[in-house]
Parts: structure tokens; C-alpha cells; sequence
């Protein structure tokens, strides 16, 4: 089969109506209409990493309604609350994501808005994006909390939404700390454990 890559029109802002019609074999973003291929396959520090993380928050949702989900999984981000596949051009794939209003994974095809929690395990080909553009998108959208995971430095920055919308500057964990989630009672991510098998 062709690669989406040989198909697409660097003049064209691509839809999530779009994004469905490409090949199962290639996996991809849109970020404001634009495409972003995320191959190569994570290496296995990346899922180490994510495994242990999925692990410890599905232990401590096991009674509660949040659902906790790991990639591959969409999340579309309409604009201006228009739900229709060719009006969102917003369509990421986190690392892991918690949704906490059943109403957002109701359609049983993807998250529709913006999930609770957002982690992203930073690799050399989507550092710059992950850092950046994603960080930009979740803001806009109201994401509560965005986590970057830097697997080389064993080190994670936790983005929390405040009260004028933005970020702002992150708390920095490192491996040997445990993070506390502002809204999740009794949930600690211990980073010990998350960072134990990483072995860059």
C-alpha cells in the first residue's frame, strides 16, 4: 500500500474525516490541520516508561468512573464545539491519557475534548513537538494537567492548568520523588518505580 506520506498536499489543511481514510500501517497526528508522522516505534525505555506509569494510575482507578487509556488512542479537539469529522483538524495520540467525563469517550471510537490528565514520554523525534506544539494545543483546550516524561534525564515536568488558563512553569520530579495529583485524592505516581528498568 502507498504511505500517506507520498499522498499528501503540503498546501492542504488535513481533517479528522481525512485523517480516517489513512492506513492503519502509519501512525499519525493532525495539529491544526497539519500532519505529523510518529514513526519510528517507540524503543523500549519508552515502554517501560508508559507501561508503569498505566499501571500505577489503572491500580487507583479501579473503583472510581475516570478511565485510564493508553496510546494508540485519538483524542480530537473541536473548535468552537463543532463535532463533525471534516470541522476537526485537531487529533493526537498521548502516551496516556485519564478521562474522568464519560460523555468525551461515549462514541467508543476516541476521546472527543479534552482528556484530565495528559502524559507524553518525550523521544528524540517528537521532543520538540510534544514540547511545544502539544503543549500549546492542551493548553488552549483546557487539558488539567499535562505531564512531559524525559526518559534520558529520568525526569517529569507536571503542567497544571491555573486559574487564567495557562501552564505557566512546571514542578520538576525527578526519579527518586513521588507526584501528587491536585484533584485525584490518594493518587502518587511513585517515579521510583516508573524509572526503575530505564536503563539510558
Amino acid at each position: 500500500m502507498e504511505s500517506v506520506a507520498r499522498k499528501l498536499d503540503v498546501n492542504k489543511k488535513y481533517s479528522y474525516a481525512d485523517y480516517l481514510t489513512w492506513s492503519d500501517d502509519e501512525r499519525w497526528e493532525l495539529i491544526d490541520g497539519v500532519p505529523y508522522n510518529m514513526s519510528p516505534a517507540p524503543v523500549l525505555d519508552h515502554q517501560r516508561i508508559s507501561g508503569e506509569l498505566f499501571r500505577q494510575i489503572a491500580n487507583y482507578l479501579i473503583d472510581k468512573t475516570c478511565e485510564v487509556f493508553a496510546t494508540p488512542v485519538d483524542v480530537r479537539f473541536p473548535e468552537d464545539k463543532k463535532k463533525n469529522d471534516k470541522e476537526i483538524f485537531d487529533v493526537v495520540q498521548p502516551d496516556i491519557i485519564v478521562v474522568c467525563n464519560e460523555d468525551k469517550v461515549k462514541d467508543k471510537k476516541s476521546c472527543l475534548g479534552a482528556p484530565d490528565i495528559v502524559i507524553e514520554i518525550l523521544s528524540p523525534s517528537t521532543a520538540s513537538k510534544d514540547c511545544l506544539k502539544k503543549k500549546m494545543l492542551y493548553e488552549r483546550n483546557r487539558v488539567k494537567h499535562y505531564w512531559i516524561v524525559e526518559p534520558e534525564e529520568k525526569e517529569v515536568y507536571v503542567y497544571t492548568l491555573k486559574n487564567n488558563d495557562n501552564y505557566g512553569t512546571p514542578e520538576v520530579y525527578t526519579k527518586s520523588d513521588k507526584i501528587k495529583v491536585d484533584g485525584f485524592e490518594g493518587l502518587e505516581i511513585d517515579l521510583s518505580l516508573v524509572f526503575r528498568k530505564a536503563i539510558r
